[in-house]
């Protein structure tokens, strides 16, 4: 089976990676430059671009109808496809991709895919399966809502790094002092629900303590005082408010 991906940025470099390391060779095709040089015997094509673009780029794309056409999106729908496109589908890897570190195992990362016909969804399982046992087939809907839950956990997450390094760079404290806590934090929802791993003065309900944070921030950090202290309250009180279990 020939494949080719299209795209050289964080999710395409790591699937090639990982492909490589089952000794399968996937080159890839910048979608902005080399798009007229696509390859037209392949077997299935992956498109591994920003969700802004691929629909421009399916559409520049003409290949056999023979051939598998796979996006990597979290979000956008199977409707990209056009007609000219009839095996069609979706391989969402469920992982944070850095092209300056490439993921090149993807054993342990969950692989989400979905198609309209049997025998795509059983072609994109197979393919699914050289990388990662961990396969799963879901919906449009579902697949949306794990991007959304996503976004809460790693990217939010990483922007509450980014407020914490700042607070610290007004310290001789350096942010590498946080780590063995954040790495903690994450080692804990492996075995607790995260309402049961939560800790700090919220769930405490400690006013005073909270009070004294909103009024570091002020010289704590330099840049949107306000907004941060407005989200350190807000969370603060949707912590203090928990869901039902």
């Amino acid at each position: 089976m020939k494949l080719i991906i299209i795209g050289t940025g964080n999710v395409a470099t790591s699937l090639q990676a990982a492909f490589a390391r089952k000794h399968i060779d996937v080159p890839m095709v910048s979608s902005r430059t080399d798009l007229d040089t696509i390859p037209q015997n392949a077997d299935v094509y992956i498109y591994a671009v920003r969700d802004n673009a691929l629909q421009e780029v399916i559409e520049h794309v003409h290949t056999p109808q023979h051939a598998l056409h796979i996006h990597t999106s979290g979000t956008i729908s199977l409707d990209v496809f056009g007609p000219d496109k009839p095996h069609h589908g979706i391989l969402y890897p469920f992982q944070s991709f850095s092209k300056a570190q490439p993921v090149d195992d993807f054993s342990d990362i969950p692989l989400f895919i979905q198609a309209p016909h049997i025998d795509d969804i059983a072609a994109l399982y197979s393919l699914a399966l050289t990388l990662s046992p961990h396969v799963f087939e879901t919906t449009q809907v579902e697949r949306q809502k794990l991007h959304l839950a996503g976004v809460f956990a790693n990217n939010f997450t990483n922007y509450m790094y980014q407020i914490a390094y700042d607070i610290l760079r007004t310290t001789s404290i350096p942010f590498q002092t946080l780590l063995p806590l954040i790495d903690r934090t994450a080692a804990k929802v492996h075995t607790l629900t995260p309402q049961q791993a939560q800790t700090g003065p919220a769930v405490r309900h400690d006013q005073n303590i909270i009070q004294q944070h909103l009024d570091l921030l002020h010289s704590a950090v330099s840049d949107k005082q306000s907004e941060i202290r407005d989200l350190y309250a807000l969370i603060s009180s949707l912590i203090q408010s928990p869901p039902t279990p």
